[in-house]
């Protein structure tokens, strides 16, 4: 919850940031690289759950599938159509690469909904870390797979030549700008969702120091229960728009010319 103090006046103040400060879990305050915090616990957890649903949902497969069964061939089937759509045939040895990601992101951002949990993708750290991952990733293979040839993903024949060194400028700074944009789109949304709750959980002790509360405490929690499941889709569509953007970004290493 949010941290919540009572002011010099008796005023409420409280601090809806809080929650998304890195803190050591073994004593003293300082973070170096090597130091086991919140943030690291958290991306373990989610590791550790992926592990257990796929080997929980294949350890005793069967034809009438169990409830974990099922969850692992929804969320394998899901994201092999994704990538065979988006990328065609050529994308799907590269599946196991998105199939990670999108598992790492959902799973990290519905473990950031339960009480006291810490949400790891809504820093930006480790958002930009997935980003540029899949934007040398995908510029590595675009030029193993097709050389030179890669660069004329930024030309745009299709237009009139006068203009086409301006629209390779444009395009040349679009494809740098893509894991900025990549990374600040998922980070942006899970942060807001997740402070927008805790300033609606700051009001509603209200009802325990003023005659306000009445009306204000059961508004509050009205408030976070709507935040709170349009966070649980958020949760999904925003690892869902990271992995497509993944998958279009492949095709374009893939298949420049197109």
């Amino acid at each position: 919850m949010a941290t919540e103090e009572h002011g010099a006046e008796g005023g409420l103040v409280f601090h809806p940031m809080d929650q998304f400060l890195v803190k050591p879990l073994f004593g003293g305050h300082e973070v170096a690289w090597y130091t086991i915090t919140n943030v690291t616990l958290w991306m373990a957890l989610a590791v550790v759950c992926i592990a257990l649903l796929f080997v929980m949902g294949t350890r005793r497969r069967a034809l009438v599938p169990s409830r974990t069964q099922s969850v692992a061939e929804l969320a394998y089937g899901f994201i092999y159509k994704m990538v065979e759509d988006i990328t065609g045939k050529d994308g799907l040895r590269y599946f196991p690469y998105i199939m990670t990601l999108f598992l790492f992101i959902v799973f990290s951002n519905f473990l950031g909904l339960l009480p006291l949990a810490f949400t790891t993708t809504s820093h930006i750290a480790v958002t930009a870390v997935l980003a540029m991952g899949v934007f040398l990733t995908v510029t590595i293979l675009g030029f193993v797979k097709n050389g030179p040839g890669f660069l004329s993903l930024f030309w745009v024949s299709a237009a009139p030549l006068p203009i086409r060194p301006v629209l390779a400028v444009i395009e040349l700074i679009s494809y740098f700008a893509r894991p900025v944009s990549h990374s600040i789109r998922l980070a942006g949304n899970m942060m807001a969702g997740h402070a927008v709750i805790k300033v609606f959980a700051a009001f509603a002790p209200l009802v325990l120091m003023s005659g306000i509360g009445v009306l204000v405490t059961p508004l509050s929690i009205l408030a976070i229960t709507a935040m709170y499941g349009l966070e649980i889709l958020v949760a999904f569509i925003q690892a869902y728009v990271f992995t497509i953007l993944t998958c279009v970004y492949l095709k374009d290493a893939l298949h420049p010319h197109h």
